[in-house]
């Protein structure tokens, strides 16, 4: 049975392991990734399905199951699975998505990397995503497809099912042309995300840029320009904007430009936060580090754009500076590996390890150690209980699409308490004006919000928690879904699909 709803993204909505000799399909572990609000999709269509890949060593072996079927809480819906070698995910991932892709989004040029990628596998790839696509949407099905690394499907699916209403959404930052343009697959890339219905962002930033780089490569005219919503102005970040163009004609086609921030579940992390488990881990935390010792919690991947290193000399500054903190304040500093595969990762770990030692020994003592490093992944659970433990969230990225950390801890913090200090740079800042906004680049802005934060008093913490909280509830993960929906029913207005995706109640 085709289906109406077909969501693209490279990742299998599941975790998949082998027990007993059998292979099971469990759920992912944190409810708050972008997994499980994407299947939370098919709840709204009798038929859905999600098109992943899945390395495989030989991928014409005929018991591959390029298709399974799978029935949870979300619904039931197919998922399509493109077998990839080793080689065709090194090349198409870990290459030309990171090594070349991911600089140029985050503005990073200096470390772009063009010379390994390997177009003509990158084409493939996404060739096959397209294919797959194709063949599971019904007639007039909206196909939904998510991030850069897929950049190629739409310009594909628009070739093989011109029929199809195509959204493409971006979880990272989408930088102006003069970054962009770098890129010199630029036309290619773009041509195909104009073969779009619609093109979504989470910020009117990444949206206003997105149409700039098009009208530089492509005769785009915009047809529809709109104020930016209050709620999404906040001039203490770099990121403002005050009015984006929402809607594009190229080649006699309406393209639906949307800016919605991706939010998260907050009545189940203030439901998770004020569990009775949750609240004894809480007070034991609270204990191992003493009564009267301040928790600051730092939470991100190990990447250049995630600002781990500036963040560590900013706290070896603080203690240089200020005695009274010694042995009254701790940092527990959470840099997950992003990708063990690449030499520039494990360079960046390197750093923040001989960081943390320099620090650890400089300051620390039989009593006392200023930094707690984890490289692996805190369980969700227990983060939560972190959350709510820390008086001070720090998150100071150099560049971020949005940051989903700095909103589960405001969710966490259904006591009204504790500081958000955010860098001016993620997404998430032009919403969340009520945190304390960081400049990263910046020696004097960072050492200014940490002091700030440490001394704040607790009237100010509250009343600042109370309003992210609001905002926070503004913008959470329904909003972002309703949004969606609304831009898929309109897509079936002005695209070229005619199908219908029942909107949610």
């Amino acid at each position: 049975m085709p289906s109406e709803l077909v969501i693209v993204y490279h990742r299998q909505p599941y975790e998949e392991a082998v027990e007993n000799g059998k292979t099971v399909f469990r759920e992912n572990k944190s409810p708050n990734g972008i997994v499980p609000t994407l299947k939370s999709f098919f709840g709204h269509v009798d038929k859905g399905a999600w098109i992943a890949w899945k390395e495989a060593e030989d991928p014409s072996n005929p018991t591959f199951e390029r298709t399974i079927e799978i029935s949870d809480q979300y619904g039931d819906y197919t998922v399509s699975r493109l077998p990839l070698t080793a080689q065709q995910v090194s090349s198409f991932y870990h290459v030309t998505s990171k090594e070349a892709f991911w600089p140029i989004l985050h503005s990073f040029k200096e470390k772009y990397n063009y010379d390994p990628v390997d177009w003509p596998t990158f084409r493939e790839v996404n060739w096959a995503f397209a294919e797959a696509a194709a063949a599971e949407a019904a007639e007039g099905a909206v196909v939904w497809i998510h991030d850069y690394n897929l950049w190629l499907v739409p310009g594909y699916l628009r070739q093989l099912r011109p029929d199809v209403r195509i959204s493409f959404f971006h979880h990272t930052p989408f930088p102006a042309p003069d970054i962009f343009n770098v890129l010199p697959w630029r036309k290619e890339i773009v041509g195909s995300l104009l073969a779009c219905d619609v093109v979504g962002f989470h910020i009117p930033r990444y949206s206003a840029n997105f149409v700039q780089v098009a009208r530089s490569l492509y005769d785009v005219d915009v047809t529809k320009r709109e104020k930016v919503p209050d709620e999404l102005i906040n001039d203490g970040t770099a990121l403002v904007e005050r009015s984006v163009p929402t809607s594009i004609t190229y080649e006699g086609r309406d393209i639906l430009v949307s800016a919605c921030p991706v939010g998260v579940d907050v009545d189940f992390i203030s439901e998770r936060s004020d569990a009775s488990e949750t609240l004894d881990q809480t007070a034991t935390i609270k204990q191992e580090i003493g009564d009267d010792t301040k928790l600051i919690l730092s939470v991100s991947r190990t990447d250049y754009t995630k600002g781990g290193i500036e963040q560590l000399l900013t706290y070896e500054r603080l203690l240089e500076r200020r005695k009274d903190l010694r042995g009254k304040v701790r940092l527990m500093h959470v840099s997950v590996s992003a990708n063990r595969n690449m030499a520039v990762y494990e360079q960046i770990q390197g750093e923040v390890e001989q960081i943390v030692g320099r620090i650890n020994g400089r300051f620390g003592s039989l009593e006392w150690q200023p930094i707690s490093l984890i490289s692996t992944a805190v369980p969700f659970r227990e983060l939560v209980a972190y959350y709510r433990a820390a008086d001070i969230c720090w998150i100071t990225p150099l560049a971020d699409g949005m940051n989903i950390v700095a909103k589960e801890y405001v969710a966490a913090r259904t006591d009204e308490d504790g500081v958000l200090v955010l860098s001016e740079f993620a997404g998430a800042a032009v919403e969340m004006s009520a945190s304390v906004i960081t400049n990263p680049f910046s020696h004097k802005s960072m050492d200014t919000t940490i002091d700030m934060a440490l001394d704040m008093e607790p009237e100010d913490r509250k009343g600042r928690m109370q309003a992210l909280r609001a905002t926070l509830r503004h913008y959470d993960i329904q909003a972002w879904a309703k949004e969606q929906h609304r831009l898929f029913e309109a897509a079936g207005k002005h695209g070229s699909g005619k199908g219908n995706v029942q909107t949610a109640a």
